[in-house]
């Protein structure tokens, strides 16, 4: 379907440097032999009305298309004064005639967009601008059919949905093709073993031990073969001080323990020093929003695996404690991204509507109880 190689030249201190672009990408060099399509909100009749309304409850389809074909590029926008609509919007795709979504998540949070606020980010293969435009160049290989569907899940209208989605005809799908899956996952809150610490280095949380995951954030839990390449994640602190002293754990083909641990948060999200006190996003791995280390504060982070997919040839789990041993209990959501072969395993339910809104919760805790050891008491902030 794509060239493995697209040399880039540039003349840089008169030294010639050759740049890979990535392997997705076509050859432009070469013809192009694909018939590339559009699905879009264009007003059928060529008026400018072009988006929709998405009343309550109702489910639109936005693409709905026989393969063998690829879906190269999404583009998404929607307006509407619903606080927190874009984690009342769902997005779901589903390959060759299934019945259970194999992209199953909240619009917002597939485009890394969390905490329901808009946070601009770039990176190779989402991309959010300040102005509301969420991008997707996950290549979408399918062989026989696709569909998507917008499911407004609020309680108004969703007044304005705009969206361009390119996909391409004419290719061949070879058989043994991986399928792109994406799933959402919450935790409101992660349920910390005890409420009775003053900071992340007290003796008691330090000391503590946790050498299977027990009771880690699960991010993704996959059946089949296949290669995870990724996941975004939002965070809600429920407590004072840093969120991030928890390592990540990948389980791979069942392993009881894990296959490889990390060595903290923003470690895992290849960041440093919890990322420094200032946002920013990259090509692989970033921190969009950054907030105070304090109960309230709101952080989105990232990171793909495009430069070595971890495959899994039965099953994968991906994990990350909440705190040093799983001792905060702070609020996570995230999606995980990967690529399977069908058919996947069920998703968990989607949480309900209310509950996936990112509220301050009652955990205990500095920064969440009127004394040292009153788990369930907030002081107001």
């Amino acid at each position: 379907m794509c060239s493995k190689l697209l040399a880039f030249f540039l003349l840089i201190s008169g030294t010639l440097l050759y740049a890979q672009a990535p392997a997705w990408m076509p050859d432009m060099t070469q013809q192009q032999t694909y018939t590339l399509h559009r699905s879009s909100s264009r007003e059928a009749t060529g008026g400018n009305a072009d988006y929709r309304t998405v009343t309550p409850g109702q489910e639109l389809t936005v693409l709905d298309e026989d393969g063998p074909g690829m879906i190269s590029h999404i583009w998404f926008t929607l307006a509407d004064r619903e606080p927190y609509f874009m984690k009342r919007v769902v997005l779901r795709i589903y390959w060759d005639g299934e019945e259970s979504p194999s992209v199953e998540t909240p619009i917002g949070d597939f485009f890394g967009q969390g905490t329901g606020d808009t946070v601009p980010w770039q990176s190779e293969v989402l991309t959010v601008s300040h102005d509301h435009a969420m991008n997707s160049y996950f290549p979408m290989p399918f062989a026989r059919h696709v569909k998507i569907t917008i499911t407004n899940e609020g309680k108004e209208s969703l007044g304005s949905l705009y969206w361009n989605i390119d996909y391409r005809t004419g290719i061949q799908v070879p058989k043994g093709t991986l399928y792109f899956h994406a799933q959402y996952r919450q935790a409101n809150p992660n349920k910390g073993w005890t409420g009775e610490w003053y900071e992340n280095g007290d003796p008691m949380v330090n000391y503590r031990r946790n050498p299977d995951g027990k009771d880690n954030y699960v991010w993704m839990d996959a059946q089949g073969h296949g290669q995870f390449v990724g996941v975004t994640m939002s965070i809600l602190q429920n407590q004072d001080g840093w969120w991030g002293e928890g390592d990540d754990m990948f389980f791979i083909d069942g392993s009881a323990l894990p296959t490889f641990i990390g060595t903290g948060s923003e470690d895992y999200f290849l960041g440093a020093w919890d990322f420094g006190g200032a946002a920013y996003s990259l090509p692989l791995n970033g921190a969009p929003l950054v907030g105070k280390e304090e109960a309230g504060s709101r952080w989105s982070v990232y990171r793909f695996h495009l430069d070595s997919p971890i495959p899994f040839a039965k099953s994968f789990k991906a994990t990350i404690e909440h705190g040093h041993a799983n001792h905060r209990s702070d609020s996570f959501s995230s999606v995980a991204y990967w690529y399977q072969a069908e058919p996947h395993a069920a998703f968990p339910p989607l949480p309900p509507v209310d509950d996936r809104i990112p509220t301050l919760q009652f955990v205990g805790g500095p920064g969440n109880s009127k004394g040292p050891y009153s788990p369930g008491s907030l002081t107001p902030r």
